[in-house]
């Protein structure tokens, strides 16, 4: 509640510049350590980020791994302290790619998490269908989310992210509650292999489009966060009010999931002009005119009809050939 007795999220929130547990939206550009020795112990319900790969962005520069590693290390520090003891950390990575070979950032921040005491949840596959094309490799189309638990208690509002049941009408068939229904009447719990809203609750893959060309939310950023991908979190890991961060929060995408769903939100980003068109998506969500693709749209299918799924009248030529 706010000061005034009003409901939070009741109208537009000021964006702050500096972390405060009075405030409810906090957008600071800096370094991001920096940022997150300002937040006191034990403060945010909910970690979510895509840090920076190491692959030569131009928003980070390109460093040997062992340096790469070395730099987290304090900034995981940080975020450890600063995450309640029923908190949630999501940490979202692809591969680290150097002469066609990989090596996948999920396992050796895995390692970095484990040894700071946090437990894995899930380790949860982001799918998406477009990428960069490789020529001495099969393509990239998937990065991981590690879900981790500072303690064994933790927020987890199962009925916030049940899917129907398969079989509603299937009954016990023996004990005590034989020919009484044997599910629940909200769904069943999800496994943890996801795909889109109700069907994705079933499987690990979360079919989710990156941020392409035609994605709604697409701005200049080059390794934007789909604003669906946190919202599920959200959903599942936090309560009203609770805090969620993001230390990496490039175009704010993971703030703007959180407000959607009444969460307070602080993120980071030491880029200046990434920050300043994050506070106008924010700006452009309280007055409704940001695009935002709706939470479980189903992934659009060509019909065969368009021109750009047909088979160039040339393949056909060649085929011939042969």
């Amino acid at each position: 509640m706010s000061e005034t007795g009003m409901p939070l999220f009741a109208k537009p929130l000021k964006i702050e510049t500096s972390f405060s547990k009075e405030h409810s939206v906090v957008v600071h550009c800096g370094d991001s350590l920096a940022f997150l020795k300002t937040i006191p112990d034990r403060t945010v319900k909910l970690i979510i980020s895509s840090p920076p790969y190491n692959i030569g962005k131009e928003y980070e520069n390109r460093t040997s791994l062992d340096s790469y590693f070395s730099d987290q290390e304090p900034v995981i520090d940080e975020l450890v302290r600063v995450l309640r003891e029923d908190g949630s950390l999501c940490w979202e990575v692809g591969n680290y790619v150097i002469n066609s070979e990989i090596v996948p950032l999920d396992i050796v921040y895995y390692d970095l998490f484990k040894k700071r005491g946090l437990k894995l949840r899930n380790r949860i596959i982001w799918h998406f269908e477009h990428g960069l094309h490789a020529s001495k490799r099969f393509s990239g189309r998937y990065e991981s989310i590690l879900w981790f638990t500072k303690g064994e208690r933790y927020t987890f509002n199962l009925d916030n992210v049940r899917v129907p049941s398969k079989y509603p009408g299937k009954r016990n068939w023996k004990g005590p509650q034989k020919g009484k229904p044997s599910g629940n009447p909200l769904g069943k719990n999800p496994s943890d292999y996801w795909k889109v809203v109700l069907s994705d609750w079933e499987k690990k893959i979360w079919d989710i489009p990156n941020v392409k060309a035609n994605h709604p939310e697409k701005t200049v950023h080059p390794c934007q966060f789909p604003i669906e991908l946190v919202e599920r979190c959200v959903l599942a890991l936090t309560n009203e009010e609770d805090w969620l961060l993001d230390p990496y929060w490039g175009l704010g995408s993971a703030l703007i999931a959180a407000i959607k769903h009444k969460r307070r939100a602080a993120g980071c980003d030491k880029e200046s002009k990434y920050t300043e068109l994050a506070r106008k998506r924010i700006a452009n969500f309280y007055n409704g005119t940001l695009k935002i693709r709706p939470l479980g749209k189903p992934i659009y299918q060509p019909t065969g009809r368009e021109k750009v799924s047909q088979i160039p009248t040339e393949w056909r030529q060649l085929e011939l050939v042969r």
